[in-house]
């Protein structure tokens, strides 16, 4: 058992020693992302509280464990906390609140599937991380547009019915990944 453990952290130091300056910039990045979407779906009062060490710790998991099913379930857990609070909230939705916390949640979920394919001792041009956050940058700025032209034509005020596309939405897009894995899943077996 001990044998297993001194094995574990020279691998561990081994990787750690190894990790170069992209891979390294791509998870902190990750980190940067969840703590800001933390901090774009839950109340100041809450973000700056007792919690923070515990979000800071929270966010730091995605971010050292890019492949695993923490940032899928983190992710969900943000938005349902950003419901939960906003349902329970007397101001409503905010616009800049919801579009900083879809940006942030866009760049950490981009941002996690790139460092899943990428070895932390990768040589990686740095050119390769701009295209990435570019493109990643350009679908934000095109999904805000088209998100503040649909909500200022339809006209859409009422706080209930914000609420209720929300958590339509929120249904439609869980309903399109469990689709897509089971297609995934369908086609590999």
């Amino acid at each position: 058992m001990i044998g297993a453990m001194m094995g574990s952290f020279r691998r561990l130091h081994t990787k750690v020693t190894r990790a170069t300056l992209i891979p390294l910039l791509v998870r902190v990045a990750i980190f940067a992302a969840f703590l800001a979407a933390m901090g774009f779906a839950f109340p100041p009062p809450l973000f700056f509280g007792r919690t923070v060490a515990a979000l800071v710790v929270v966010a730091a998991i995605p971010a050292l464990a890019p492949r695993g099913a923490a940032t899928t379930l983190l992710i969900v857990a943000i938005v349902v906390g950003w419901v939960v609070v906003t349902a329970e909230s007397v101001e409503g939705i905010q616009l800049w609140r919801l579009l900083g916390l879809a940006t942030t949640l866009y760049l950490a979920h981009t941002l996690a599937a790139l460092a899943a394919v990428l070895p932390s001792d990768s040589m990686v041009a740095t050119e390769v991380l701009v295209r990435w956050v570019a493109r990643a940058a350009a679908v934000v700025l095109a999904a805000a547009v088209c998100g503040v032209l649909l909500v200022s034509i339809a006209g859409i005020g009422d706080d209930e019915a914000l609420t209720v596309a929300a958590l339509g939405g929120l249904v439609v897009a869980v309903t399109v990944a469990a689709l897509l894995g089971w297609l995934v899943k369908r086609r590999a077996g």
